[in-house]
């Protein structure tokens, strides 16, 4: 199966005006610089990375920059030599110098490399989850570039990690495909919702069966308090409480502040302060503790992952399905966690990630991680319709996908109108 085409799309939808998505730095537009790779066999191939509006197009623009590695190439070559067909995405001898692998070139490369597995997961006619959790464990090892990690994690422990845990395999699924899968929901806590929104919105997801949900932080402390209080007398004292402030405390005012919040008790505090200061996060884990930190939905790669897990700076590691350089980088993380007993819930808070994530939560249970116990799938409603296979939630948990792909391939209808700048919908405002 060869690519011979592709189209680029700057898709954005107006959450901006609700507060839907707001926290305390960000107030946007959910987009997805969205990439189709066309086959000569009919097959297409989806990938988007998520932005929040402004500059989707500089994504775009970095997703054309690249795709001169991929069109008129085999799914056979990028397979055969999977490390090496990365590497040309992330280590472009050109563009490595807006990077390397991390920003907007890494995020459009993640882009291409989702929207060539799913690509492979429709031609072999399984989910994404699917296909990774009955991959042999020497093909996934193959898949990873191990690159500036080796201090971590080596090949060799990572396929002795994937033997030793195949053992119950079959128990798992049929636990998944009886139960679903655990998660939490962020829509009840938008930082621009009212007090009267929160509370109407907690009261309907716990109706709902959810059971965990997550709080944003991070404005004037005693609205946080006051905010916090609402959820917990609403959700009781048996649910979970989680806190999100997006990155904008410093370490010293994250230590003060979730120490006025300690007593609604929380199960994390995700992103404290600033995604790159492992050294700050890990002073906040041990001054917080036992409320575990969170974060990562902007830690840029694997080497970033490796030192907040080598620093025990975080106790749940939040990875991010396109931020980081796409499924191949997402492996090294999911493993890398697993090494250091830290649990996988990825980030989900945007559109389309709630539908990528599922299935690399299913593949970690499954495969690597083999336990529910501290996992979660986060869950935000919002965006799905525009989706060919959309999430399906019950009772708070997400249900196995059972469509061939990775489950991000948007509806014709939905581009064509929620295209920026000339789409029907932008071209109202």
């Amino acid at each position: 199966m060869k690519i011979t085409a592709y189209r680029v799309h700057d898709v954005r939808f107006p959450t901006a005006a609700a507060g839907d998505g707001s926290d305390a730095i960000n107030r946007g537009d959910y987009s997805a610089a969205y990439v189709a790779l066309s086959t000569d066999e009919g097959v297409t191939g989806a990938g988007f990375t998520f932005t929040n509006g402004r500059g989707n197009e500089i994504a775009c623009a970095a997703i054309e920059a690249l795709m001169h590695h991929v069109v008129g190439r085999s799914l056979e070559e990028f397979f055969g030599e999977p490390v090496t067909f990365w590497r040309s995405l992330t280590a472009d001898v050109q563009l490595r110098w807006l990077g390397p692998e991390k920003g907007v070139i890494h995020m459009a490369a993640g882009a291409i490399v989702n929207a060539v597995w799913d690509l492979r997961a429709k031609a072999e006619g399984k989910p994404m989850w699917r296909l990774l959790a009955e991959m042999p464990s020497e093909e996934l090892v193959r898949n990873i570039d191990f690159h500036h990690i080796t201090d971590a994690l080596t090949p060799e422990e990572a396929l002795s990690l994937l033997e030793e845990r195949r053992a119950g395999y079959a128990e798992r699924l049929t636990v998944l495909e009886r139960d679903g899968f655990p998660s939490y929901t962020t829509s009840v806590g938008w930082l621009g919702y009212p007090d009267e929104q929160v509370r109407a919105l907690t009261q309907e997801a716990y109706a709902k069966g959810w059971r965990a949900m997550k709080m944003k932080v991070g404005g004037p402390i005693e609205d946080d308090v006051r905010r916090a209080r609402l959820i917990r007398e609403v959700i009781g004292d048996d649910a979970l409480l989680m806190m999100d402030a997006n990155q904008v405390w410093d370490v010293p005012e994250a230590i003060e502040n979730m120490a006025r919040l300690a007593e609604f008790r929380p199960y994390w505090i995700e992103e404290p302060t600033h995604a790159d200061d492992v050294l700050g996060h890990a002073a906040i884990a041990r001054a917080v503790s036992p409320v575990r930190v969170a974060t990562g939905e902007v830690a840029a790669n694997r080497v970033i992952f490796k030192q907040l897990l080598q620093a025990n700076a975080i106790g749940v590691c939040q990875v991010d399905a396109c931020r980081v350089g796409g499924v191949n980088e997402v492996l090294s993380i999911i493993l890398l966690a697993a090494k250091f007993g830290v649990p996988i819930c990825p980030h989900a808070g945007g559109v389309g990630l709630c539908e990528y994530v599922q299935h690399l939560s299913i593949f970690d249970y499954l495969r690597v991680g083999t336990s529910l116990e501290g996992r979660m799938v986060e869950y935000v409603d919002h965006l799905h319709e525009h989706f060919e296979d959309p999430i399906t939630v019950v009772g708070g948990r997400y249900q196995l996908p059972v469509r061939p792909g990775y489950s991000v391939t948007l509806k014709p209808e939905s581009i064509a109108d929620y295209s920026f700048p000339d789409g029907p919908v932008w071209a109202r405002n």
